[in-house]
């Protein structure tokens, strides 16, 4: 969903961080026909990209997916299929440059899938096992990856939730994805 005013807060707050050019360009995760034209459109308009920031998802409703194949393949669609769908051809841009980032947001929920949301879990527990498996195809090639895999985070996706233990906040999930890419870390925990 396209949400203007925190649209038009990120892009202030990216110009006030120094941003001299902002662009905005629609993405739909479950669009996969239009990802690899996507890729090369942006490449092709703005040339190398240091960094590609792979920060989408859904969590959908467990119940119902449990029970709902139709709810259930839009959770993987978008998580997984999404993520594989932009993150090959962002690689080969990159593979191509010869150098850059791709970081990915995952979740602990992949990590050991429970039952309490197994059909959000296991679509990160795939996304992320690609990840893992595209950032080792691409050593040697100046291009890496890293999955980053938060904990509870409080934002708009939880909202309404019950706090999990040890939970944190975006601020701190950009902070921890600032230390990884320092430290050149692969995969980074948060907390």
């Amino acid at each position: 969903a396209h949400h203007p005013d925190r649209l038009d807060d990120t892009v202030d707050a990216l110009r006030a961080a120094g941003a001299s050019t902002v662009d905005v360009v629609p993405f739909d995760a479950d669009a996969t026909d239009e990802h690899v034209a996507l890729v090369d459109d942006l490449f092709d308009r703005f040339g190398d990209f240091d960094l590609v920031l792979l920060a989408f998802g859904v969590l959908g409703d467990q119940a119902t997916a449990e029970h709902d194949a139709q709810a259930a393949l839009e959770v993987a669609r978008v998580n997984y299929l999404g993520t594989v769908s932009v993150a090959v051809p962002v690689a080969n841009r990159m593979r191509a440059q010869g150098h850059g980032t791709i970081v990915a947001l995952s979740s602990v929920a992949g990590e050991r899938v429970r039952r309490s949301n197994f059909v959000y879990g296991s679509s990160k527990a795939a996304m992320d096992g690609f990840l893992q498996g595209l950032g080792d195809s691409l050593v040697g090639t100046g291009v890496g990856v890293m999955v980053v895999r938060p904990g509870f985070v409080d934002t708009k996706m939880t909202e309404g939730m019950d706090p999990a233990p040890l939970s944190t906040t975006a601020d701190a999930v950009a902070d921890a994805i600032v230390g990884g890419l320092a430290r050149g870390r692969e995969t980074v925990w948060v907390p």
